[in-house]
């Protein structure tokens, strides 16, 4: 994130307070989609908090990334409905395609996992969606299907 998009992040919160750290840390990922060690000393500097504190707190909420998703990030619902209609089995699919796990990206940047609690479509599940594109009632081969489809249309 260059500096002046931090610097105007940092300008929302004109009181130096702790209190602010998770709000400037979730617009960080929002502007950036993860959070930089550049960034987590900027934002220590500025709450007058180490970096040690800032790290400590981000890494206790998983939503917090620390490095950048796949050009396609992939989330699977682990809610109590798609969990009983199969979700874990497509994270195990999703590792044997892939080889990401939750909260990770391929090594080739093209995908990351992301595990939610829920999305909502119960009567539907598993969920998935990829990018802004949800998919209902997905099989392993449905699941394969779809990613090798973006594979496909990438190149």
């Amino acid at each position: 994130m260059d500096r002046d998009k931090l610097k105007k992040i940092l300008e929302r919160y004109p009181f130096v307070e702790r209190e602010n750290l998770i709000p400037i840390l979730q617009d960080i990922q929002y502007e950036q989609g993860y959070l930089t060690e550049e960034a987590v000393k900027e934002v220590g500097n500025y709450l007058e908090l180490p970096a040690s504190k800032i790290y400590s707190v981000a890494t206790f909420y998983s939503k917090f990334q620390f490095q950048p998703r796949g050009k396609f990030h992939i989330k699977l619902c682990s809610g109590t409905s798609c969990h009983i209609k199969g979700a874990a089995r497509l994270e195990k699919k999703v590792y044997n395609l892939l080889n990401i796990m939750d909260g990770e990206t391929s090594r080739d940047g093209m995908f990351s996992l992301e595990i939610v609690t829920c999305m909502g479509g119960c009567s539907l599940g598993p969920v998935m969606a990829l990018n802004n594109r949800y998919f209902t009632e997905v099989t392993e081969d449905k699941l394969e299907e779809i990613i090798e489809d973006y594979k496909e249309n990438e190149e």
